[in-house]
């Protein structure tokens, strides 16, 4: 029998809701033909589609990184604003397309007022200089009579766009990277470009990347980065995605452990780095790219080459269960992570041109951020346990849970991952007691390959159902490969 244990008052870490952001970069059908597509019969008067926006809302990101990802290393914003006839087309090095810059600064900042979500942007770090990164801070956010400031004007904009989050540069360790930086270089390089962006804005939060490769250099990246611009860092950025590719619904079901040794590692790091250099403000942890993503090639030179439109399944989307399990346990270290992406490019919508369809990474997602909680709980859990390659009586079961205080409901989530059997559960509270009937909400299909089509849209999806708890205690039976909330009231 599995057992597990809720006590609101064992509490870990407040819960960011930027843990629930997303991701859109210049990349495949993301942003032409995905959210932007002014000839959409569907699309607004700004040439968003509505259908998207619709599907956007329901997952309630409250911040979105742009543009990029590998395009932003070769990325001139300047190319982006102004009347759109002339703004020039280029060739994009990364992923070897033409970017007509259509879609540029103003467009994302309507996109996320209409989402309401906070613009997170990313500046170039690969070929770009600290000079263009400055300036594009003093346009977004500059309230001075500045040349910078009366172009935002010329550009229909007279209220600064407060743009709060910027990063410094992505995947800077990756040889795939345009312009890609040795650790001493990139410490370098961050120091002089955090300080000018800051002098054009002392309220940004400022976000340095720190390892996408997972190689040898990671600890070393952290180490100069901090002896160095410890001052400057808000945010330390890491980027994973994860696969099946042996086809192996055990090991895969494991990607929790890496997930959790990552995360661990890290925050050991830091915080040791922070006590040695004596770093008073707290420096976070941003996963702002992640996700399940193994299939589609990311070699825009191969002939199997479709713009990362990932096909994804059930089992895919209890591994991305998993990943916000482990935000929620981490929740102290974690205030910011970015699904990536949110349309077409690895992402929970795709669309065509008369519609949309949500892939079955889109429901846990929704669920995780319309339930969760404001404060992360320190839950007890035991009982059955698998043991894939590599590892050792793994428990069946992995659990998260969140506290909100004001509502008086916590929020259970468990991801069973048997793929065959049903997991009896005793769930317990052990301070207070359960107040009238339960809300559950389970994500499942009718097997782990199965996915969401256009020819059928509603093989894996949500079913919801009131379930009753007895004061402290809740028996509940989790469905063979599945994801569940439980939302309980209490007394």
């Amino acid at each position: 029998m599995n057992q597990i244990k809720l006590d609101p008052e064992r509490t870990l870490s407040t819960i960011d809701r930027n843990i629930f952001g997303g991701f859109v970069e210049h990349l495949g059908r993301c942003i032409y033909g995905g959210l932007y597509e002014p000839e959409s019969p569907l699309a607004d008067e700004a040439g968003l589609r509505t259908d998207v926006l619709d599907a956007l809302r329901r997952l309630r990101m409250p911040v979105m990184r742009y543009p990029g990802g590998n395009f932003v290393s070769g990325y001139r914003w300047r190319d982006g604003v102004g009347p759109v006839e002339e703004r020039p087309a280029r060739h994009d090095m990364a992923w070897n397309s033409i970017e007509p810059n259509r879609f540029g600064t103003n467009e994302f900042i309507g996109l996320c007022r209409k989402l309401d979500t906070e613009p997170y942007f990313v500046v170039n770090c690969g070929d770009g200089d600290m000079r263009e990164a400055r300036d594009w801070v003093e346009y977004c956010n500059g309230t001075q009579p500045t040349h910078l400031v009366r172009l935002r004007h010329q550009h229909g904009f007279e209220q600064p766009h407060r743009v709060r989050y910027w990063g410094i540069g992505n995947e800077v360790d990756g040889p795939w990277q345009v312009g890609m930086k040795t650790p001493e270089e990139y410490a370098r390089a961050y120091l002089e470009f955090s300080k000018v962006m800051r002098w054009a804005d002392p309220s940004i939060k400022l976000l340095a990347s720190v390892t996408s490769a997972w190689d040898a250099t990671f600890v070393e990246r952290a180490q100069l980065l901090i002896e160095q611009a410890a001052q400057y860092v808000d945010y330390v950025s890491i980027h994973w995605y994860v696969g099946n590719q042996d086809g192996d619904f055990a090991s895969y079901m494991a990607t929790s452990e890496i997930i959790e040794d990552r995360l661990s590692s890290f925050e050991g790091l830091i915080r040791a780095l922070r006590f040695q250099q004596q770093v008073a403000h707290p420096i976070a942890l941003a996963v702002d790219e992640w996700n399940v993503w193994y299939r589609a090639t990311p070699d825009p030179a191969s002939p199997n080459f479709n713009g990362l439109e990932e096909t994804y399944n059930l089992e895919d989307a209890l591994v991305v269960a998993l990943q916000l399990n482990a935000f929620i346990r981490h929740a102290a270290s974690v205030r910011m992570a970015n699904l990536a992406q949110v349309v077409n490019v690895i992402a929970p919508i795709v669309t065509r041109p008369d519609g949309l369809v949500l892939q079955s990474i889109f429901y846990p997602f929704e669920l995780y951020s319309r339930t969760c909680g404001d404060t992360a709980l320190d839950v007890f859990w035991q009982g059955e346990t698998f043991t894939p390659a590599g590892h050792a009586a793994l428990r069946v079961l992995d659990v998260a849970a969140t506290l909100d205080a004001a509502e008086k409901t916590i929020a259970l989530y468990v991801v069973n991952r048997s793929e065959t059997d049903a997991m009896e559960t005793t769930i317990s509270l052990q301070t207070g007691a359960f107040a009238g009937p339960v809300q559950a909400s389970v994500v499942n299909g009718p097997d782990i390959r199965a996915e969401n089509t256009f020819d059928q849209p509603g093989r894996v999806g949500v079913a919801e159902a009131s379930v009753s708890a007895d004061g402290k205690t809740l028996p509940y039976t989790f469905e063979p490969h599945s994801v569940t909330a439980l939302v309980c009231r209490l007394a």
